[in-house]
């Protein structure tokens, strides 16, 4: 059984733990290097360092990016400084071992399809995480789907609610207006929030909510019910077993998820209405690394069913081939 460890990579924090023998370690948890590509790096570095124990094999790493999984080269990122980083590359230079790179929210997807006992049980889901952003996860058949660029699951930058009265207009930086990630994210509950007079943001409307404050519920419902269109989009699209919510909303328990399914039912297609379960994250926030350290784990186990993984060292690059 290998040893790794998972990274999860947030656009306000990063968390590292060790995954042995089935058993995921205390995750080490600190606020993201956000100054430069270098700063984040080495930030992650350190991370390992903390967390390991004695010799590991390998590390996995979810990113809130765009990821060409077959080099582990960042494409795009919008909320960390990795664009056009080839973040498996200078990694596993650094780490010595091997270092796998996805979406931040494939990989929890993936963990999320394994129950407390790490056993796949979910072959069809998808799965929205909530938090600084809006991303998404995909599997199918029981494997992660990538899609042809490894860009797929960006559920975040679905058009949601786009005004088209006046003819399409012109796109503008991403997230684009329209966008779940502007109507479902953290900042847009944030916005809610500060719109409605609540001083604090997403955190303090959703704190008046649980006390029983009904204007502050209002706020909360609202945004729920925009992040259940989004649910609503993934059934209609992949018709799956289960839809999860997880990310850091999933802490706010059944304030988003009733009202995000009650929403999503909605605009369900009849024909498809009532199959898929819509719930959190079994494995709350540790879904993220989790999820990169089962990445790592399936990795190391195909390349050792006939795979090979590259060398390590001045110019390597870390690599899966089968």
């Amino acid at each position: 059984m290998s040893t790794v460890v998972g990274i999860d990579l947030g656009g306000t924090k990063v968390a590292a733990a060790l995954l042995r023998d089935r058993t995921l370690g205390d995750s080490e948890q600190r606020p993201t290097e956000l100054s430069s590509g270098e700063a984040l790096v080495e930030q992650l570095v350190q991370m390992v360092g903390a967390v390991r124990d004695g010799e590991f094999d390998a590390v996995g790493v979810g990113v809130p990016s765009v990821v060409e999984f077959a080099t582990g080269r960042v494409v795009s990122s919008i909320n960390i400084p990795l664009t056009d980083v080839p973040l498996r590359e200078v990694l596993g230079d650094a780490l010595g071992v091997p270092v796998f790179v996805d979406n931040d929210a494939t990989v929890a997807a993936l963990a999320e399809a394994h129950d407390e006992r790490l056993r796949l049980v979910s072959e069809n889901l998808v799965m929205l995480t909530i938090g600084t952003g809006v991303g998404g996860g995909i599997v199918l058949g029981g494997r992660i789907f990538r899609g042809a660029t490894g860009g797929a699951g960006e559920i975040g930058h679905t058009l949601v609610a786009l005004d088209l009265d006046e003819g399409v207009p012109d796109a503008t930086g991403f997230p684009q207006p329209g966008s779940l990630e502007r109507q479902a994210s953290g900042h847009a509950l944030d916005s809610l929030a500060a719109a409605a007079g609540f001083d604090g943001g997403g955190g303090t409307v959703v704190g008046a909510a649980r006390a029983g404050d009904e204007r502050a519920r209002a706020v909360v419902s609202r945004w729920a019910r925009a992040v259940g269109i989004g649910i609503a989009n993934a059934i209609n699209t992949f018709d799956p077993d289960e839809v999860v919510i997880g990310g850091g909303a999933s802490g706010d328990g059944d304030l988003l998820l009733d009202p995000a399914r009650d929403a999503a039912l909605g605009y369900v297609v009849p024909g498809l209405r009532g199959h898929a379960t819509i719930r959190l994250a079994r494995h709350g926030a540790r879904a993220g690394v989790l999820g990169a350290a089962l990445l790592a784990e399936q990795e190391l186990a195909e390349s050792a069913g006939g795979g090979e993984v590259d060398g390590y060292g001045a110019g390597g690059r870390t690599a899966v081939r089968s």
